[in-house]
């Protein structure tokens, strides 16, 4: 178990850091900041991050890389270099780098398909956004080494990280589409925790849970009873605030 006493000396806290160095291969700013201020609170940090990156889950540590390159480049996470290590060391190299690259590009133009729609549509034959979106997409995907589900994943992971909730929505939609099982869904989504923040996390599952219940996605068992639970609406509806 993890010391979380508060340390006392520059001696302490020097290997606690060098611990922390051990373990990941690196240090930020963060993890010396922990360390010193609140060390339960560091164990903490490190035991959700480990969970979700330092080991196989459901994804795998390739697939759980290729997932977090393409949200460190749409959110723009310059310090995060060591997920190019870890990709390496977890068999993959400069073609996910890129797929990663071409991936968080592309969703990060998806509001303009539907800015064409909306305001030049009366002007086009038949225009639509997300049918747009996806014959780019899909061209896009034939010259990238990315298994679909994979993409589709990390692409929804990304567009949370920015609250585009149409774009959330359509890339769950198709990772269930490519095969996604709906824990490996649910990992991805969790990864963007990190750079994206947690209340954009508690909005994305909202926004899953709602493809449940309106049909659009074929669900278990589990999931759906997830979905039809009720008194998922925060503290307004714990409170009877409408």
């Amino acid at each position: 178990m993890a010391d979380t006493t508060p340390p006392k000396t520059v001696a302490d806290v020097e290997e606690r850091l060098t611990s922390i160095r051990d373990k990941r291969g690196y240090l930020l700013p963060h993890h010396g900041l922990l360390a010193v201020a609140n060390p339960a609170l560091l164990s903490a940090y490190d035991t959700l991050y480990s969970e979700l990156t330092l080991k196989d889950g459901v994804l795998t540590l390739h697939e759980k890389e290729v997932i977090w390159l393409i949200i460190l480049v749409s959110t723009g996470e310059a310090i995060a270099t060591h997920h190019i290590d870890r990709l390496r060391k977890a068999g993959g190299g400069e073609a996910e780098v890129a797929a990663a690259l071409a991936l968080a590009a592309w969703a990060d133009g998806a509001s303009r398909h539907r800015f064409v729609q909306t305001h030049w549509a009366a002007h086009l034959d038949g225009f639509d956004a997300v049918a747009s979106y996806r014959s780019g997409l899909a061209a896009l995907m034939e010259r990238h080494p990315v298994e679909p589900w994979v993409a589709e994943i990390g692409l929804a992971a990304a567009h949370q990280c920015h609250r585009r909730w149409e774009w959330v929505g359509e890339h769950i939609a198709g990772a269930y589409r490519a095969g996604a099982t709906e824990r490996a869904i649910a990992e991805g989504l969790a990864l963007a925790m990190f750079p994206g923040g947690v209340p954009n996390f508690v909005d994305a599952c909202d926004i899953w849970k709602t493809l449940i219940l309106d049909g659009k996605v074929e669900a278990s068992d589990a999931f759906a009873a997830w979905a039809r639970l009720s008194g998922q609406g925060g503290f307004d509806e714990a409170s009877g605030v409408s």
